[in-house]
């Protein structure tokens, strides 16, 4: 995919580096890296024992902030399981299977697009 042509939302996207576990190439350099992401609940500490629903999740880079992360275009491959999810703050994982590699804060959310009759 070279664009994510109707994204979800935008957000600020901190990769993990190879010693806090996340990828060891770096940052994704593909136009739009597909992968999985879940957004932990409130509630759930670190000693909660949970399971995540995963999400497919489409990230493509727009911009760097000034704080190190990256600024990017949100989308999902089912988004209405992802909708209820989002709001400005939401804060979700990026993953590749077990590993979390990115950490991730919504920043703003685009409408729904209407679909095509």
């Amino acid at each position: 995919m070279i664009e994510l042509t109707e994204p979800m939302a935008t957000a600020a996207v901190r990769w993990l580096s190879e010693a806090e576990g996340g990828r060891r190439s770096g940052p994704p350099t593909a136009p739009v890296y597909a992968a999985t992401a879940a957004f932990p609940s409130p509630a759930v500490t670190s000693q909660d024992s949970v399971e995540l629903e995963l999400l497919s999740v489409l990230v493509q880079r727009i911009a760097a902030l000034p704080d190190g992360r990256d600024l990017a275009n949100i989308g999902f491959l089912v988004p209405e399981l992802a909708r209820p999810r989002l709001h400005t703050a939401a804060e979700f994982v990026i993953t590749e299977g077990l590993r979390t590699v990115a950490r991730a804060e919504v920043r703003e959310l685009f409408p729904p697009t209407e679909p095509d009759v």
